[in-house]
């Protein structure tokens, strides 16, 4: 297996979360959300976009490139859809407690795993690695509004 190959597959199971026997999905939530706070957070919100559109682009060619070597649609291995999805919920927050940090994750795994439209529907909108990072986007923009809307409740009722 080349140099390259070897990047990708590891890249794209967000090594070695994706290669947990139990789990990997939820593995690669956990890892993604376990870092938040140190490499993603910090960031200013511009520049959090900036790693979401980079983490979509390099995570759709190296989830295709995995695609390709595993002779599978969407592996189970492949975890790095579940960062920028598990990311993406926490993208508008200037700060999140601890709590938000579980909510915004619970939230997260609930849409990725029932995947209400436009979720599921999005696998096809787009072909290989780039169809599997589409629907955790969406699971993670519903988590986002989700944990939006139960910020805006907690904060109204105390």
């Amino acid at each position: 297996m080349r140099k390259l190959d070897r990047l990708a597959l590891a890249f794209s199971r967000v090594e070695p979360a994706g290669l947990s026997p139990w789990a990997p999905g939820t593995c690669g939530s956990a890892v993604a959300i376990v870092l938040a706070p140190f490499i993603f957070m910090p960031l200013p919100f511009v520049w959090r976009c900036v790693v979401l559109v980079a983490l979509f682009i390099v995570g759709g060619i190296a989830s295709t490139r995995a695609e390709e070597l595993l002779g599978q649609k969407d592996p189970g291995c492949v975890v790095i859809d579940e960062v920028l999805g598990q990311w993406l919920a926490c993208l508008p927050f200037a700060a999140l407690g601890w709590w938000e940090y579980l909510l915004a994750f619970g939230l997260f795994r609930l849409f990725d795993i029932s995947k209400p439209w436009p979720v599921k529907a999005s696998e096809d909108w787009m072909k290989g690695g780039f169809g599997v990072m589409l629907d955790d986007a969406f699971a993670g923009l519903y988590a986002m509004l989700a944990l939006g809307l139960a910020r805006w409740l907690l904060a109204f009722i105390f």
